[in-house]
């Protein structure tokens, strides 16, 4: 099935929906939290134990806690009801340019003390160990470690790993740095790498 110009599995209820995303590799997830049989929040669970697809939910207006929780566990984004199928469109349609926006050479690496952030593998590393992120977590840590030293204010932080159509609540940038430096292991007191400016936003650690 097509729509919009993008190939559409569809999926009746949440095991059908972790099937689906196993067995047909989709670049791309949008999951609602209201499913039978396997709810939203627990087929994403599922999905993040072997793949790192981007993944947007759509969440009811009174679903606050779920929004948080699903960020947290590896959602990327998030639509809340109602919404038109324009702005669901143009939410899909921004992810995939964000992702063909930070697609870099093969030998584009950086390396900041234990650290290594290799942008052509799409993968990082800490003294060696490979770190499970999902596609916007690389994409976020990516994008900041590209200019160590400047601060970032969530909302270029958006423009700049969401894209600047994104639109949306703010504080979804640090729920994705939080769960960032918990994969790292980076302590936001005592930052190895992502240093919060309060007030201002976030700045990745410029090391000598």
């Amino acid at each position: 099935m097509r729509a919009e110009g993008f190939d559409v599995v569809e999926a009746a209820d949440g095991e059908q929906a972790v099937s689906a995303v196993r067995s047909h590799a989709p670049d791309l997830v949008v999951l609602d939290l209201l499913m039978p049989r396997l709810d939203g929040l627990e087929a994403l669970r599922q999905i993040r134990t072997f793949s790192d697809v981007y993944v947007i939910m759509l969440t009811a207006r009174s679903e606050e806690t779920d929004k948080v929780i699903g960020l947290g566990i590896g959602a990327d984004d998030y639509l809340t009801k109602p919404f038109s199928p324009r702005e669901l469109t143009a939410r899909i349609k921004a992810v995939l340019r964000r992702r063909r926006a930070g697609a870099r050479a093969p030998d584009d690496v950086v390396i900041a003390g234990a650290l290594e952030i290799d942008s052509g593998r799409r993968r990082a590393t800490v003294a060696g160990s490979v770190v499970e992120l999902t596609a916007l977590e690389f994409d976020l840590l990516s994008g900041l470690a590209s200019q160590p030293g400047p601060v970032f204010s969530r909302r270029q932080l958006l423009e700049r790993v969401w894209g600047w159509d994104w639109f949306g609540d703010e504080r979804v940038v640090d729920v994705h740095i939080r769960n960032l430096r918990r994969a790292l292991g980076d302590d936001a007191g005592n930052p190895s790498w992502i240093e919060t400016v309060r007030g201002v936003g976030y700045r990745f650690v410029d090391i000598p």
